[in-house]
Order: structure tokens, then sequence, then C-alpha cells
């Protein structure tokens, strides 16, 4: 909205006083100056960037790390710093209390936003990414970040990305040993097969030929199904609008795509994979070795989803039908079967005709189960995952026309294709038990399927649901899911009737696998990663295929494999939801195709080049690792260098960064892949560190108003002006709502204009001001002008606004400005060691209120200006140096020591009290601190207010109370 309230404007405004011409000018040199001086320049134990490291070795490391910017077109609003800034005064007030402190910033540049973007404008991805991230620096150093630039990386750099393709080459290579629990070269696992120490795991020798009879081709395929990057067809999301693959984050729930609202199609497609399923035991294991919040390590356990049950096997004509179920002692009350629509036997399972006596519900109107089947699944394509998890939908499915048999007691179940069944969990398919469980119950009730009760509900749970004890499940209102004791659940072998649930579990998972028909097992809900894109603007794959089909890597000496130029960078898109992705790359035929020495002893040969790229992933999982190191061409990150950064402090110490700041968005993927690529490389030895992020903190996040018209369309927020109770756009009325500052609403405010306004140091103030940093918090363009006028008045505290010359003194400060002081100092530090920057600014203004008023003439003594403006250099920089310099010093402050509080000034030694009459309060007295209840009545009956009021009046009682208040009863 229109912001009325503006700085003041007046031709005969001081000429010396501080404003927003002024704090530019202020802020541009000592950005300048930072930047000439390599004032923030960082030194490492080893390697290029070592100069001045033994001055700085025996003190503290701290890393302190941003979840690194996107470089959009258009480029910071005011919320995207909140986090940076916060970052950026703990660091700095780290470097002034004896640290060694890295903190950079780099640009996480591939990816679909910027190749949309690029096509758009018909411009290369190259050269806008360049412009924007360009605007993005000067965007950074306007707001005095103080970030070592020489460290500063992009994704898209081919310097960069070198050692991004190395990694995947890491991973490729790799294998995961789950006796020995790590990763190992593939190298190592082939030397035992040759040994014949181990054989091929299961799932991995399709053939069954044994591995000495093998020929090469079929080595590499084993070798192939083993590593922990691999090609496999999996269901995946299909857009033919934008002609690429997406995950499922970039898939809204109505199943079309966030970016251009195409339509998406769930269909199998041969895509590269990550292993990271291998590791899901332990990155929820490592969880209770991180600094991160309980809410944050729930997500990422919930994301894992480890269950405990057993997989149990359906005979159907189409052979076993295997489920996972963590309650297996629900077994006898399954009454029927549901297959996702993506499972590999649903082909099979598809009966050629109705059975006799089906129920038209169950067909969809369909002559024959092929058809039913058949559309059900092309349906079912259209939705999200999302989508069909949503609870409150309506149940749908049908029949494949094909029994099974419950093995616990022999009953025919008919078998459904039903979309509230995900293939990306357990085994695709589940026996359902609908007296106990809400979504089988749902799905019971539309199709009139049996509903059996096999866990006694209490008594309380049929009281308060309106059930009947010991009327049948199907009379119930909704299902079951509570503890119990299990009932209907025997068969001549085996009886759970009468146990509780733990030991019917026990006892029914016993039974199946002495039975042979299942056995006990972990499942987890996280899936492999799904790696391939079908677009230009992403890593190229490090891999080439021959004659056999099968991937092969490239040598290192051939990274890094840089993109090809190309002028038509666009993907084929097609209205067809059976069309085929077509990936950019594959029109590169002088590319594509490449004879090349692969040092296998093969000699030179003709391969063809993987044509998918990879997600922009890829390069946000090690980023914190290169900017350790990001002038190596040797390695990735020095050893020595990752130690000292990231390396373990003590046992059981996990290492990692310091203090990690980003958005609770990001809790789940780009975490969850880091932690995964992190454990591999240090399986393999190449990091000391086992975790990537020691310590996590996510920042809140701004909101702004925003407008809409009556259509329900955003509008212009800056456009929009108040009248009285309305809020107007030319005129017309419009509606005001508070929701996330970004273009899409239109509220967004852009940095530049509020530093062209008030200065860089105002913006910073404004946004540490509005809360603890994890806190969200509105945006008030109006109330940004609070923190200027503080800033105005610490300037005249130092500067005479007329001449220009100092206003401090050699004058010895008063006790109480004294202990103002240290009271300050010490709250300043309890705000900056708990990231509660508005405490700190709180008790930094209360501060300049007392000098204020207790030097409205000037001579602010030196040693209480100069602690002042220690005080305020994280948080405000440009200004603190400025003052810092005019206070006599030559050297930035930037490694000046922070102020430390006189312990013995933080003591009290009085305090104001109230006095009440009657219960109302008439007045305030000052007494010592350790004044007992006769002293404080004393003090209070020599009160001139207190004793004008006593003097006719008799007084019946007196309550003092030591420290806190003293109320007269008269009557």
């Amino acid at each position: 909205m229109a912001d009325p309230s503006s700085p003041d404007v007046v031709s005969d405004l001081p000429e010396h006083r501080y404003d927003a011409a002024v704090a530019q000018r202020i802020e541009g040199e000592w950005q300048d100056r930072w930047e000439a001086e390599g004032t923030f320049h960082t030194p490492n134990p080893v390697g290029p960037l070592s100069e001045g490291f033994d001055a700085v070795a025996d003190r503290p490391k701290q890393y302190v790390l941003d979840m690194f910017p996107y470089p959009s077109g258009v480029g910071l609003h005011v919320g995207h710093p909140l986090g940076f800034i916060g970052t950026d005064v703990y660091a700095r007030y780290l470097r002034m209390t004896g640290h060694n402190v890295i903190h950079t910033m780099g640009y996480d540049a591939f990816g679909l936003p910027a190749e949309q973007y690029a096509l758009q404008t018909n411009t290369h991805p190259r050269v806008t990414t360049e412009a924007n991230i360009a605007n993005m620096r000067r965007q950074l150093r306007r707001l005095g970040l103080g970030h070592d630039p020489r460290r500063s990386i992009s994704t898209t750099d081919p310097a960069y990305y070198r050692w991004t393709q190395w990694i995947f080459l890491q991973i490729f290579g790799s294998w995961y040993d789950a006796d020995a629990q790590r990763a190992r070269p593939v190298t190592e696992l082939e030397a035992e097969l040759d040994a014949g120490t181990r054989a091929p795991a299961p799932g991995t020798n399709p053939s069954g030929t044994p591995w000495p009879e093998l020929d090469p081709s079929g080595r590499r395929a084993v070798l192939n199904a083993h590593r922990l990057a691999y090609l496999a067809e999996v269901p995946v999301n299909w857009c033919p609008g934008l002609g690429t693959v997406l995950s499922n984050e970039e898939v809204t729930a109505d199943g079309r795509s966030e970016r251009g609202n195409f339509p998406v199609y769930r269909r199998p497609m041969k895509q590269w994979m990550l292993r990271i399923t291998a590791y899901a035991d332990r990155l929820i294991d490592d969880l209770d070795h991180l600094d991160w919040t309980d809410a944050i390590k729930a997500q990422q356990r919930n994301w894992i989803g480890r269950s405990t049950g057993a997989r149990v096997s359906f005979a159907t004509p189409a052979g076993a039908l295997d489920v996972f179920t963590t309650r297996p002692d629900t077994l006898f009350g399954a009454t029927y079967m549901v297959v996702a629509p993506e499972h590999p036997m649903v082909p099979a399972l598809t009966a050629a005709s109705w059975p006799d006596g089906t129920p038209a519900s169950w067909t969809a109107g369909a002559a024959a189960p092929g058809a039913a089947v058949s559309t059900y699944v092309t349906t079912a394509s259209r939705r999200s995952d999302l989508d069909r998890q949503t609870d409150t939908k309506e149940k749908t499915g049908v029949f494949t026309g094909t029994y099974a048999t419950n093995p616990a007691n022999g009953e025919a179940v008919p078998v459904f294709v039903a979309d509230y069944v995900l293939m990306g969990y357990g085994t695709g398919a589940i026996m359902a038990v609908p007296a106990h469980d809400h979504r089988d119950f749902e799905f019971a009730r539309s199709f009139d399927l049996p509903i059996v009760e096999v866990i006694r509900p209490s008594a309380a749970w049929l009281s308060d649901h309106g059930a009947v004890e010991g009327a049948p499940a199907s009379t119930w209102p909704d299902a079951y899911v509570g503890d119990g004791v299990a009932v209907n659940s025997a068969n001549a072998e085996v009886s759970l009737d009468g146990l509780a649930v733990a030991d019917a579990k026990a006892t029914i998972t016993a039974w199946l696998e002495a039975e042979g028909l299942g056995e006990g097992t972990v499942q987890f809900k996280l899936r492999d990663w799904l790696f391939s894109r079908q677009r230009y603007w992403g890593e190229p794959f490090p891999i080439v295929f021959g004659d056999d089909g099968e991937p092969r890597a490239l040598p290192e000496s051939a990274l890094p494999l840089v993109l090809p130029p190309m002028e038509d960078f666009s993907p084929k898109t097609s209205d067809d939801e059976s069309s085929e992705p077509e990936p950019p790359l594959g029109r590169v035929t002088e590319w594509t195709t490449a004879t090349i020495d692969l040092g296998d002893g093969e000699g030179p040969q003709e391969y063809r080049r993987e044509t998918n790229t990879m997600p922009n992933w890829a390069g946000s999982c090690w980023y914190e690792l290169r900017y350790l190191d990001p002038t190596n061409t040797a390695t990735f990150v020095d050893p020595e260098n990752e130690r000292y950064w990231m390396g373990p402090r003590e046992p059981g110490d996990v290492g990692g960064v310091d203090l990690y700041v980003g958005g609770v968005e990001h809790a789940v993927l780009h975490l969850l892949y880091a932690r995964f690529w992190h454990k591999v490389l240090f399986d393999l030895g190449h990091v000391s560190s086992r975790e990537p992020f020691r310590r996590l903190f996510n920042q809140g996040m701004i909101q702004a108003y925003a407008y809409r018209d009556e259509r329900g369309f955003p509008v212009e927020a800056a456009d929009v002006v108040k009248d009285g109770d309305r809020y107007l756009l030319a005129g017309t009325e419009v509606t005001r709502e508070l929701g996330k500052m970004g273009k899409s609403l239109k509220n967004a405010v852009a940095p530049d204009e509020m530093c062209e306004r008030y200065g860089a140091d105002t913006l910073r103030l404004y946004e540490m001001f509005g809360g603890p940093l994890d806190q969200s918090r509105p945006w008030d363009t109006t109330a940004v002008v609070g923190m200027y006028r503080l800033l105005q008045r610490i300037w005249r505290l130092f500067v005479d606004e007329d001449d220009g010359t100092p206003r401090t003194s050699f004058d010895e400060p008063s006790e109480d400005t004294t202990r103002a002081l240290h009271r300050t100092i010490d709250a300043v530090r309890d705000g900056m060691e708990t990231l509660r920057f508005n405490t700190s600014i709180a008790r930094i203004t209360e501060l300049t209120n007392h000098l204020t008023a207790a030097y409205p003439d000037g001579g602010v003594p030196k040693d209480i200006a100069e602690p002042l403006v220690l005080l305020l250099a994280p948080l405000a920089p440009h200004i603190a140096e400025e003052l810092w310099a005019r206070l006599g010093h030559e050297s930035s402050l930037t490694y000046q020591d922070f102020p430390v509080a006189q312990e013995d000034l933080l003591v009290e030694d009085a305090v104001e009290i109230p006095v009440q009459v009657n219960g109302k309060v008439r007045s305030r007295i000052i007494v010592p601190v350790a004044a007992d209840a006769a002293a404080i009545e004393t003090a209070a009956r020599d009160d001139e207010k207190v004793a004008a009021l006593l003097a006719d009046a008799t007084v019946r009682k007196v309550i003092a109370v030591p420290g806190k208040m003293v109320n007269f009863v008269v009557g």
C-alpha cells in the first residue's frame, strides 16, 4: 500500500543530520572499504585460501550458513533477506567474540524456473541466470552482508558442477553393504564376486546364470543392479505440457503442474534412481545427534516412515500377491484386497470376465474387467499422490474380477484396484481390514463389503460412538483403531483370541513364518530418489551407454561434461498424455554420440550419452562442502579444510555446519537429500563428518498486506490507498488480507526501495526488531521509520548535526549510566547468543533513551559511547563503523572485542516500588533493594504525596512487601 510516512524532507535540515542520503553515502563507502581490504576474507588451514591462518589458528571456529537462494528475474523482496540479515548479525557478533567465522553466499541456479523464464524471454538460461545472480549480488552487497566473496559459487558454473558430477560418479560407483552398514566401492563387490565370497544379491541377476559363467555384459548388468545410482522403470509424474517429469512437490493437489498449470499423469518410465532407502535407518537414527527442533525431526521421521510389521502372501490365480501390514494381528479381519493402479500385477490380476454374482457397483458399468480396470487406471494417473491420499475424498475403485485367498482363514477375498493405495509405500497392495481402518471402512461401506470385528472395542469407544456392544461391526459408525484383545481370530493351527495386540502380532507372525506364508519385516515409506529430468538446464550425467545398453561412468579426466550450447533448448511439449519424453539434449547429435576411451581396457569406443539431466536438488546437496574450498581444482574439498570446519569435535559428535538457517519449507527433501549425499561421502572416506548440518534454525516469514479486486484477483499493493476504514485502488474499493510476501500476491516490497528511503542499516534493524528470528512477522512500511529515528538519535549522541563535530567527552560517567550500560551489554549478548535480536535492539533503544535524557547537550563519555557503538555494530554495521571512525579509530571494528558486562554492575542496589492507599497506586518510591518492611513503610510515609493523603486519615493497617509494594488501609 502507498506509504504516507517517510523521512522528513525539509529544506533547512541541519547539514550533518543522519538521513537517507547520509546513510547511503556511508554505506557505500564502507562496503567499498570492506571489499578493498578483504575484511571478511576467512582463512583456511591449507590451500589457496590459507593466507593469514596462523593468526587465527588458535581461535574457535564457527561455520554459519544460509540456505542459498534461487536467483529469480525479479530479484529480492524484503522477505528474502530476513534469514540472511540474521546470520550476518550472528556472524559479525561471533567475529567480535574471537571466532574464526566462515560466512558466504552462493546461488542455486539450475532447474525448471530458470529454463521456463528463459523460454518466455527467448534468452539462453545462462544469460538470464548470470544477470539474475549479478542483480542479487548487488542487492545483498547493499545490505552490508559480511560474506567472504571469494567463496561464492553458482551451481551452474562448470567448475562447480564438475564436482557435482564427480560425486554422482562416487554414488554410481558404490553399493550398500547391508552387513557392514555402509557404502563400498563396486570394485570391491566385483572382487568378492570373482573370489566367490559373495553371491549376487536377490533380484540383481534375473538370468540366474552363475557369476563365473556370465559374459562381460551380463556381469555389468549385475553390478549395475547393485549400485546406489541405477536405472529403473518406475511410476513418474509425466507432464507432457512441460515435456518433463516432475517431482511430487512440483505437482498440485489436483494433479496439475505447479508451473504452467498443465495436467500431470502417472505412468511408468525408465529413470535414474538414487538408492536413498538403503540409508533409511541411519537417516532416522542420526537425527538423535542433531541440534534441530523436534518438529523438523518429526517431519523427517514421518517422511522416512519406518514401520515394523509383517509381509503376508495371499494366493491368487496370477501368483502370490504380497502385502506389508503393521497390523498382522488383524489378518483374520481382511475381507478384501486393494492394489495400486500402478501395481505391476494389475494386468495379470484382471480377469477375462466378471465372476457370477459380481455386484454392479463393483464393475463401474463395464462389460468386462479389462475395460473397467483400464479406464480406472487411466483416470487414476491424472490424480496426484497428494490428492489420492486426502481422506475427505470419496473412495473409488473397481473389481479386478479376481479373488485371493486369505491365508489365515482360507476365505476368498475380492481384489480391487483403488487409488487410495499408492505404489510408493509398502508393496503397493494392502489387505483391507475395514473394521479397524478408517479408509478401508469407508471403501467397504461404498462397495458393500464385509466388515468383520477382530479387535474388541473398548466400552468407552462403543458408548462415545453410539454402538451397541455385541452388535456386528457393520453397524458401527466408523472403524475402531484402538487397542484391545483379539476376537474372531482362530483357525485349526493358531488362535489369537484373547491376546493383546503385541502378543497377537508376535503369534501370527511366527505362524506365518512357520507356514512359509510371510515374515516379520521393517518397511519404510521413503522411496528411492527419482533423479532424472527431461530438460536442458541441469547438470549433464557423466554417463554413457554402450551397445549393450548398460550405463558406464565417464573417467574423471572427462569432467566437467559441459552442457552443449543450444539455441532451441525447449523440451518437446504435447497435449497427448501417451507422448514420450524427448529431452532437448537428444537433438544435439554431435554431442550425444562420442568416441571415448573409458580406461576400461576396451580402448576408444563409440558411446551414446545420457540425454536427461540431473534435478536442481543435485547442486544444493553439497554446496556447504564447496564453500570450504571453492578454488581447489584437485578435489572437491581438501580433507584438512573439511575436518577443520565441519569435523567432529569429540567422540560421538556427528560434525557438520555449526549453524544452518533457512525456511521450514525445506524441512524434508533438501535436508534429506543433502544428508544422504553426505553419508555416502562419509562412507567412502571423503569427509570426516557424518552429517552436513549440526545445528538447524528455521527463520520465520515476512508477511504483508495484499489486496484483491471484486473478481478476487490480486492488485498491486503499492497502488492502494487508505480512505478511512476502506482501501481504494483508483477510487474502487478493494479487500485486504495478510499473506506471504511475493509476486503472486503483488505485495512485494523491494529492499532497494527501502535502502533508498532509509538506508540499509534501518532496514536491517527493522527486520531484526519484528520478533524472534524464528517467528513470522507482518511487514509495515510505515513502521520502518521507528528504526530510522533510533539511528538518528544515536547519531546525534555522537555528531553535532550543524557542524559535524564530535559530541562525546572524556568525562567520567555517572554510576547510573555505567550500570545502564552494563545491563544493556548483558542483555544484548544474550539476544545475540539466542538469535533474539529484537531484545538486543530493545535494550540498545533503552540505553539510547537514557543517554539522550542524561546528556541533552551532548558530552556522552567515550567510556559509554564506544561500547554502545560496538553493541550496535552487528546489527547496523555501516553507521557503527562510521561512528567508530569518528571516535578516532583507524581500523574497522569488525574484529574489535564485543563488550563484556561487569557482573557486580548487574546487581540492582535500588528498586522502585508502588505505594497504594486503599489499593490504589498514589505514588512510587525508590528504596534500597535490601530494605525491610519497616524501612519501606518509613520511606513511603516520607513521600510528599503519600504524607498529604495520610495527614487527616486513620491508618488501620499497613501491608509492606519488601521489594514489591506498600499499601496503607485507611478509614
